[in-house]
């Protein structure tokens, strides 16, 4: 297989991996309901443990992650490039994006997928894990004050940036313009949530803090 056709294999996979709609699927098998018609709407993570409970959910969070971590290991599996080079982390980030891309709009259930937040954090932990996991950390910081995941989430999506630039000080150009950008697009899948929190209707993670939060 030359180098091309590896690359081109490996991006279709990335895609395909990222696509897997994993709450979807359990959803209809195991508790025969669609997620996407509860809660957020959103086939991810965070609506799974809405809706179908944790014992559900965790496993599709795990599932969600692996998928992104997974498609830019492609990268590393093909050997499109020495590990470690600016061409190798480009390509990583190619196939990263792919996964991204599949899971907020997965073929296999009429594209109507989630924001991709575990998938981007697979991804990034793929890449940069120490930034990655600070990132997690600010996560869990902010879930815990407000006990609302879109805080949690569009917080440590802009900390992400400043991690990896100022704090692990990447040398690689096209992973610190990645990191930016996902802070932005971040930010604008969360749009709805946004809108939610300025009215005071942003769903609150009551089934983990076992405390009614809303009002």
């Amino acid at each position: 297989m030359n180098h091309t056709t590896a690359m081109i294999v490996a991006m279709v996979l990335a895609y395909l991996t990222g696509a897997l709609p994993t709450s979807v699927w359990v959803g209809k098998i195991f508790h025969g309901t669609d997620v996407r018609d509860h809660g957020s709407g959103n086939a991810g993570a965070s609506n799974t443990m809405r809706v179908l409970g944790l014992k559900t959910g965790i496993p599709v969070l795990i599932f969600d992650v692996f998928k992104g971590w997974l498609s830019v290991e492609y990268a590393s599996l093909f050997h499109l490039f020495p590990q470690g080079t600016e061409a190798y982390v480009n390509s990583a980030l190619i196939l990263g994006i792919l996964a991204v891309i599949g899971h907020i709009f997965p073929v296999y259930v009429g594209f109507r997928g989630g924001k991709g937040v575990a998938t981007i954090f697979g991804v990034l932990f793929a890449l940069q894990p120490l930034a990655t996991l600070c990132a997690a950390g600010v996560f869990l910081l902010f879930l815990l004050i407000f006990h609302i995941f879109s805080v949690g989430s569009m917080v440590a999506g802009l900390s992400f940036p400043v991690w990896i630039i100022f704090v692990f000080n990447s040398h690689y150009i096209w992973l610190n313009i990645f990191s930016l950008v996902v802070s932005v697009l971040l930010i604008v899948t969360h749009r709805k949530n946004i809108g939610r929190l300025v009215r005071g209707e942003e769903n609150h993670a009551t089934f983990l803090f076992k405390k009614n939060n809303h009002g």
